[in-house]
């Protein structure tokens, strides 16, 4: 039994054997099935970036406790950047997880790309800006 597909975009029906939309080019799904909720780990790998995937992990940070590290691999992940924490070589106590360093891993491809997404260059890092009228004097 042949089941109809349709496109995602314009509902324009399409037999089983066709897999594109000829009007806008959108794959085409089956109408039953819908649209499935993509789970966290599904939604964070959406993210990465596949040019930043490649090669043997390389350390880039070091974060002073696993808050302060999964802030900054958040922040890498944004910019599609994989990013995985590794205890630091000195855990302070098996029961406080969340205490001590933290070393922020990213492939090889990604290192530069990573080290300038943490470099932060704006007002802050300089020191505040002079009043406006302090240059007048």
């Amino acid at each position: 039994m042949a089941r109809e597909l349709e496109c995602p975009r314009c509902s324009r029906p399409y037999p089983e054997t066709e897999r594109f939309c000829e009007d806008c080019g959108m794959p085409l799904v089956y109408p039953e099935r819908g649209e499935q909720a993509a789970s966290e780990r599904r939604r964070r790998a959406r993210k990465i970036n596949p040019a930043y995937a490649e090669g043997r992990p390389v350390k880039v940070a070091r974060a002073a406790n696993l808050v302060q590290g999964e802030f900054l691999a958040g922040l890498l992940l944004e910019e599609g950047i994989p990013c995985m924490l590794a205890p630091g070589a000195s855990i302070v106590a098996v029961y406080a997880p969340v205490a001590g360093p933290r070393d922020l891993l990213v492939p090889e491809s990604a290192v530069e790309a990573a080290r300038e997404a943490l470099a932060f260059s704006g007002p802050l890092a300089t020191g505040p800006s002079p009043p406006p009228d302090a240059e007048k004097a």
